[in-house]
């Protein structure tokens, strides 16, 4: 990440040095979340003929045993099954990394076996957004099991992660929640607890290393037991009052996507 910008996106150099350079008492675990576009054909930049998709070509660059090497994991990926709020781009995929330490994630771009990894992301990814966040409290009620919800998990609807990227208006401090969106919060548990809800991770974004020059404050990672449950959640009268009143006067910029994941272990990834 030397240069201001790459094929699929533009590195912030600013938070790139913050990265380098925090001193290791201040340091310590990041979550890099990462959405992800694929191109519809991999187009490698050494001119290579290609016809393998952007999604395999990414398959082939995941860096598992580099990231094994450096003590980071993958502790979520996901499909996008659907795209609710947020116009362009449609993303394809989402996962996030756990770094030990901000430093680890800069170091790992110099290692020769992640550059050599590298060129099948970059023939693969059409545009990214990868934010350095940190969990933060969230409401946590007490569980329902999801046997006594009206839509429990089958065999041809399982659980499914709902992800909210939110850009507040008027919000200078990542961690910080309108109290707006407070009060949507509230009036919306009312209505997703007794559906199964469950919250994967809360996370307030410290910076966005690659990305389109947009800012983001937040992500939010709730689990539902299925998409019918979440579809009951989202019709709900009282939750469709409180966004009109609450959460549209809060939100600047915003994503909502249903995922299927493949990997969760994002939950304990903030426990643990």
């Amino acid at each position: 990440m030397s240069s201001d910008a790459s094929r699929y996106g533009q590195v912030d150099r600013a938070y790139g040095l913050q990265l380098a350079t925090t001193p290791p008492e201040d340091d310590g675990p990041i979550w890099m979340v990462n959405l992800m576009k694929y191109r519809n054909v991999a187009d490698y930049a050494d001119g290579r003929e290609s016809t393998i998709s952007g999604r395999e070509a990414d398959d082939i660059y995941a860096p598992i045993d580099v990231l094994a090497a450096i003590g980071a994991e993958i502790v979520f990926a996901a499909d996008v099954e659907q795209q609710l709020l947020g116009d362009s781009p449609i993303w394809d995929r989402v996962a996030i990394v756990k770094y030990a330490s901000r430093r680890s994630f800069i170091e790992m771009q110099a290692r020769p076996d992640f550059q050599e990894k590298h060129a099948h992301k970059d023939a693969g990814m059409e545009t990214t957004i990868v934010s350095g966040c940190l969990p933060f409290p969230a409401p946590q009620g007490e569980p329902v099991d999801w046997a006594d919800v009206a839509h429990p998990p089958t065999a041809e609807d399982g659980p499914v992660v709902v992800l909210h990227v939110l850009k507040y208006d008027d919000v200078s401090a990542a961690d910080v929640t309108p109290d707006e969106m407070v009060a949507y919060q509230t009036a919306a548990a009312a209505v997703a607890v007794p559906h199964g809800v469950r919250i994967n991770g809360w996370f307030a974004v410290e910076g966005t290393i690659l990305g389109d020059g947009r800012s983001w404050d937040q992500f939010r990672f709730n689990e539902f037991p299925s998409k019918a449950a979440f579809m009951a959640v989202v019709t709900d009268p009282a939750r469709l009052e409180a966004q009109k009143g609450h959460r549209e006067v809060a939100i600047a910029d915003t994503y909502t996507m249903i995922l299927r994941p493949t990997i969760n272990r994002l939950a304990e990834s903030v426990t643990g």
